[in-house]
């Protein structure tokens, strides 16, 4: 997953201490949204008509060595639409975009559930 530019800025100013929204358990989300358009570094939120946006799952996000997991489950009641991008987020709403990918992982309806788990690879 590439990094946004806004996302890649935040974090350079998340190091040397600037008071900035982290991406810790209390204010990252998972986004889905049914954009197709390609990834851009300047985006800065999903691009889709249809865009939902969750919280962290308890325990979530984790942090092994360079890589950080993100782990959301969508009830039945939400973001029943194509998922066919995914970002990483520091609000409910707003907020700064860390990343953003385009996969087409299907179509949720409110018959199920569905947890998403996404990771970010440092390199």
């Amino acid at each position: 997953m590439a990094l946004t530019t806004s996302g890649r800025n935040h974090l350079v100013g998340l190091a040397v201490g600037e008071a900035l929204t982290t991406f810790n358990a209390a204010n990252a989300h998972l986004g889905v949204g049914n954009g197709v358009t390609a990834f851009a570094a300047a985006d800065t939120d999903l691009v889709g008509a249809s865009k939902t946006r969750k919280a962290m799952d308890a325990t979530f996000p984790t942090r092994a060595t360079n890589v950080l997991t993100f782990k959301a489950t969508f009830a039945t009641t939400e973001a029943n639409h194509a998922w066919d991008e995914v970002g990483v987020f520091n609000a409910a709403t707003a907020g700064v975009m860390l990343s953003r990918v385009v996969t087409a992982l299907g179509t949720k309806t409110s018959s199920s559930s569905f947890a998403l788990t996404h990771t970010v690879t440092f390199s």
